[in-house]
């Protein structure tokens, strides 16, 4: 994908809302062993590049009077009340020298431990960091989870990595999801709604019948006091 920019030489935030309301967001380019340049990326573009950010795209930068060179969307700020998009980070890549990233781990399949056993599934970590050339970088690492039972757990060191191109540096017993049974309120509650719901459909005892016995203990009370 290829992503336009203009150098800026004025900064702060009158230039920074001035550059917005002509429809582009500042940026700044940094890293790869080159200076910091201060760019002006068109709006449209910027949110564009914002919605493919979990996947470490690599984009194509071309910035007026230089050299198109590639970069990753590093980081941006976003206006916490409009939710407009106010600046964004791009750092130079080098596709000949290994970086660090985060990647995206995705479960597939349902846990037997879910299925069979009752089990609840839990994701405990969506992501992992590695560090691989940049043309080496999974857009999402998929891991199958059916065969979990319950109390069995996904582990880092788990995931299908190809360690002759991927280093995982995440710890690779870092838990990312498990099987584990239902707690105790959980299961006691289930018991207590079927009790309720018994003593809730139990038929009433007619009223004429009600009366009937009450009155006929009355009378035998009478009858012991006459006595």
């Amino acid at each position: 994908m290829l992503i336009e920019a203009n150098r800026r030489d004025e900064r702060g935030k009158n230039e920074a809302r001035r550059l917005r309301r002509t429809g582009r967001i500042p940026a700044v380019l940094y890293g790869g062993g080159g200076e910091s340049v201060s760019l002006a990326i068109d709006t449209a573009q910027a949110r564009q590049m914002l919605r493919t950010a979990e996947h470490n795209v690599i984009y194509e930068l071309k910035v007026e009077g230089s050299d198109a060179a590639r970069a990753m969307l590093k980081d941006w700020v976003v206006d916490p009340v409009r939710g407009d998009l106010l600046h964004i980070d791009l750092q130079r890549v080098a596709m000949d020298v290994a970086i660090r990233v985060r990647v995206r781990v995705q479960t597939v399949g349902e846990p037997q431990g879910v299925k069979l056993q009752g089990g609840i599934f839990e994701r405990v970590t969506r992501e992992i960091e590695v560090e691989c050339l940049p043309g080496d970088i999974p857009e999402v690492i998929e891991v199958d989870v059916t065969e979990m039972t319950l109390g069995r757990q996904l582990r880092a060191a788990d995931l299908p990595i190809d360690p002759a191109k991927v280093r995982l540096l995440t710890d690779p017993q870092r838990v990312l999801a498990h099987v584990i049974a239902p707690s105790k309120e959980e299961v006691a509650a289930a018991p207590e709604a079927a009790v309720a719901v018994t003593e809730a459909a139990a038929p009433a005892e007619p009223e004429v019948i009600k009366k009937a016995r009450k009155e006929a203990e009355e009378g035998e009370e009478g009858e012991g006091k006459g006595e």
